[in-house]
């Protein structure tokens, strides 16, 4: 989280109080997110990430948010912020014996190893990585996945879920960004055929029906690799008739697409490219 400034009063009023100033954020609503599209989602999972791998490998140590819950986090650009730190912690556990390494959650326990400096191995960076699984990954990456990446997805959450050997922030799958990029902006196997006319420097300002994720709240506007992946999309709609490539990008650099349930009205626009179901 971004500090501006800060202020520490000392006085018989209020003593030892320190005033923060920092960036503005949004507060973090589940029910919200899961409303938004994958690539939004997943830019959250991805910065939340970033976070994990920072707290494991701090400055002060291995730092813990003993109040890992999503109303201690906001929203700022896309990103996601922790903005409540009373519950950090830089203490890890000590030990006798592995038994003394034992955490618990509502669904599953754990015990850790205890070293031979009598404490609990990772056990900050653990209890993190879990808390993200079991508040965020398990919610906010399958959901409206794309089908490609899905394997990946299941794979990355099992691991954050069992703390397996790549269950941690260090060796998480998707850190850094590159590595999923590359899976996320693969191409479709699907070739495109001739069921689709190409009208250059055109575009269908209407015919607008609406889908779920979409960018546009009126109409169908969804993000695509290639042409091939916009004709599988459109395919999958029975309403689609015709789609329009725009010259707008995603964050991850996916195409925005516009999908119409008609082509009766086609206007000339030099930015866009339409493509028109051809009827048998």
């Amino acid at each position: 989280f971004q500090l501006y400034g800060y202020c520490y009063q000392d006085s018989n009023d209020i003593p030892d109080t320190l005033t923060t100033i920092t960036e503005l954020g949004s507060p973090l609503e589940m029910i919200q997110l899961l409303q938004t599209s994958w690539e939004d989602r997943f830019r959250i999972c991805l910065s939340l990430v970033r976070l994990l791998h920072y707290l494991a490998h701090s400055p002060l140590g291995s730092v813990t948010l003993l109040d890992f819950r999503p109303r201690q986090f906001v929203i700022v650009d896309g990103e996601l912020k922790v903005t409540d730190l009373d519950d950090a912690s830089i203490e890890e556990s000590s030990c006798t014996s592995n038994s003394d390494c034992f955490m618990e959650f509502p669904a599953r326990n754990f015990t850790l190893p205890c070293s031979v400096e009598g404490r609990c191995q990772s056990m900050n960076e653990k209890r993190n990585l879990y808390n993200a699984y079991r508040f965020f990954f398990t919610y906010l990456l399958p959901h409206s996945a794309p089908s490609s990446l899905r394997p990946l997805l299941d794979k990355i959450v099992n691991a954050t879920g069992n703390l397996n050997k790549h269950g941690n922030a260090k060796y998480f799958l998707f850190y850094p960004s590159p590595s999923v990029n590359s899976e996320f902006t693969q191409k479709c196997v699907k070739s495109a055929n001739a069921k689709y006319k190409r009208v250059p420097e055109a575009f269908i300002p209407d015919e607008n029906y609406r889908c779920w994720p979409s960018y546009h709240h009126k109409g169908c506007l969804l993000s695509v690799f290639d042409v091939n992946e916009a004709i599988e999309i459109c395919d999958s709609y029975s309403q689609c008739k015709a789609f329009v490539l725009t010259n707008q990008t995603t964050w991850t650099g996916r195409q925005l697409v516009f999908f119409k349930m008609a082509s009766n009205h086609i206007m000339p626009d030099p930015d866009k490219i339409t493509y028109v179901k051809v009827t048998d």
